[in-house]
């Protein structure tokens, strides 16, 4: 039997993400290309991998039990790859980063440029994805690595076969309104009890922190706006409809006409990567990772006192 890694891996992204049209945003394809990866690997094993079940599909007993081997085929692809690369003299090779969008605009540029520099031999393949999927993403192998965002309030879940890294920390204010608050340079989360606030979906991982931040200080946040995009954010505060909570890094983004306030209480996020755990050694990872510690360093408030 012939196969192809493609194929597999679109094979084991369906046993975790269920439907092809996720499969398709996890890989990068379009759901026809996962598809065509599926009938390719149908005729390949001369059987029926999926079956259709409504508008869901789902795994034959041939799929599942072929989708179990290759996991362990794709593992050991990989590991064959870090072997390779310790037998050369220098770091050399392709490595696929995931990132979502303020990772993208202020960290991988600079990132890039050391890369070259310092590792010439390196090329670094980048795809913007929700932060909220980069673990997935590497777990599933679409990526070899990516940068996300961790919250105390709201641990990521440690995948024993992920590990994570974090490469710098980032304080929380409040971004409001122009005059909205004037003369005031700190408040308290307790302040904006009455004010409606723009955040991302309580479903996700900053959804999830900012609202616990605000029922720990005693009050439940009125989310007027639910808005994942960090620029479209900072411009419906300067509209003067709501405030937000924002981190230096955020403001980058949008040069804006707002106030920003510092905030009593303690609200950080870090900024971490996260590769899959038997990759810690292998000599490109190790050397991107050391880049992008550098590179996140450097807008990390820590490098600047």
């Amino acid at each position: 039997m012939e196969w192809t890694s493609a194929q597999l891996r679109s094979l084991v992204e369906l046993t975790r993400r269920g439907t092809i049209t996720a499969v398709a945003d996890a890989l990068g394809y379009s759901p026809g290309g996962v598809s065509q990866q599926i009938s390719a690997l149908e005729r390949a094993t001369g059987m029926q991998l999926l079956r259709r079940v409504g508008r869901r599909v789902e795994l034959t007993d041939a799929g599942a039990t072929l989708a179990v081997h290759a996991e362990r085929i794709l593992t050991t692809e990989d590991e064959a790859v870090e072997a390779l690369e310790r037998t050369r003299n220098e770091v050399s090779g392709t490595l696929r980063i995931g990132l979502f969008a303020t990772a993208a605009a202020e960290i991988l540029p600079s990132a890039l440029r050391r890369v070259r520099r310092l590792h010439p031999g390196v090329t670094v393949r980048s795809r913007d994805m929700d932060v909220d999927e980069v673990y997935d993403a590497v777990a599933g192998g679409s990526v070899d690595l990516a940068l996300g965002l961790d919250y105390p309030d709201v641990p990521i879940p440690r995948d024993p076969s992920l590990r994570v890294r974090e490469l710098s920390r980032e304080r929380f204010s409040l971004a409001v309104p122009a005059g909205a608050m004037p003369g005031r340079t700190k408040v308290s989360l307790a302040d904006t009890e009455h004010l409606g606030w723009i955040l991302p979906s309580a479903g996700s991982y900053y959804g999830r922190a900012v609202l616990t931040a605000c029922r720990r200080a005693g009050f439940e946040p009125q989310v007027l706006h639910e808005v994942t995009d960090t620029a479209a954010t900072l411009a419906l505060v300067e509209a003067g409809v709501g405030v937000s909570a924002v981190t230096d890094l955020m403001l980058r983004l949008r040069p804006s006409g707002l106030d920003v306030l510092e905030l009593h209480e303690t609200m950080e996020r870090h900024i971490v990567v996260v590769f899959r755990s038997f990759a810690e050694h292998r000599p490109t990872v190790a050397a991107l990772v050391d880049v992008l510690r550098a590179s996140a360093g450097r807008h990390s408030p820590a490098a600047h006192e």
